[in-house]
């Protein structure tokens, strides 16, 4: 079937390369950038291709670009955002998936309120509980360490994990557990073997949700993380902010870059798997 050129297609194909523009040019700015010399980036032409391209500005941003007092490159950062992510992760999509379990289907009493309050804590910006779990994690001394930033992001996860996981289940027919409950099946029995096994385009939106949440977070990795533990984001900006000499462009970018890798090949490897958990229900409202 010949597809017709219409005046709406056309304004449709000029929207979408001008949005594909607006974000593809940063980056390519960033990549050739990253690959040039200090000698060619003083020339000042930023779309310019590298004429000599060069590695070393990666090698210096992982391992030996300046951080404040140390000069250890960003590798640091990266396995201390792997081990805050991973555990954050895994445990606020548990908790949320047995939150949103509970709720569609078991009720128990006040769940309504329950709901309701934690819905309204995924609204409460950060900043207006930031003292009070200083205070609180420093008196069970959990302050300034990887427990305490984990727990702190499970907690601000917990309200979005619950109610993505309780859409999702609230679109499955009741039959299905009726059916279950007639088998003399269980809380935890039905929700493993059953209601699990079908969550799979749902654990991919939640993983792909936390995942980039909280390796891209900034504040809350500043404030709980302690120095010892500072994730990518938090040592990007002090590779950026420490001058000493001259400003070295093309390692900024380099260190940039490898900060966003990580969200950037979980979206290209779980993609489908993406599209397919939207397209599924897991996040109707």
């Amino acid at each position: 079937m010949k597809t017709r050129i219409t005046p709406g297609r056309i304004g449709l194909y000029v929207f979408l390369f001008t949005a594909a523009l607006f974000f593809l040019v940063p980056l390519y700015v960033m990549l050739v950038t990253s690959v040039k010399p200090m000698s060619e980036i003083r020339l000042g032409n930023i779309f310019a291709l590298p004429l000599a391209p060069t590695v070393e500005p990666w090698r210096l941003a992982w391992q030996a670009a300046c951080t404040g007092l140390e000069c250890e490159g960003i590798r640091g950062g990266f396995w201390n955002s792997v081990k805050i992510t991973v555990p954050s992760t895994v445990f606020s999509i548990v908790v949320g998936a047995v939150n949103g379990y509970a709720l569609s289907f078991w009720r128990p009493r006040g769940a309504g309120v329950m709901f309701s309050v934690l819905m309204m804590g995924a609204f409460i910006p950060g900043q207006v509980v930031l003292y009070p779990l200083v205070r609180a994690l420093a008196a069970v001394d959990l302050y300034s360490s990887i427990p305490g930033i984990v727990l702190v992001h499970v907690i601000f996860g917990m309200p979005m994990m619950t109610l993505l996981f309780r859409n999702y289940y609230a679109s499955l027919p009741d039959e299905l557990f009726k059916a279950a409950r007639i088998d003399g099946g269980g809380f935890w029995r039905i929700f493993f073997e059953l209601m699990l096994p079908m969550s799979t385009p749902v654990i991919v939106v939640a993983m792909i949700m936390q995942v980039t949440n909280i390796w891209n977070d900034f504040l809350l990795g500043l404030v709980f993380a302690g120095s010892d533990n500072l994730p990518m984001t938090v040592q990007l900006n002090n590779i950026i902010n420490t001058t000493t000499g001259e400003r070295l462009y093309n390692v900024n970018m380099a260190a940039t870059i490898l900060t966003s890798l990580v969200p950037l090949a979980l979206y290209f490897i779980s993609g489908r798997w993406f599209v397919r958990g939207i397209a599924s229900g897991a996040v109707k409202g």
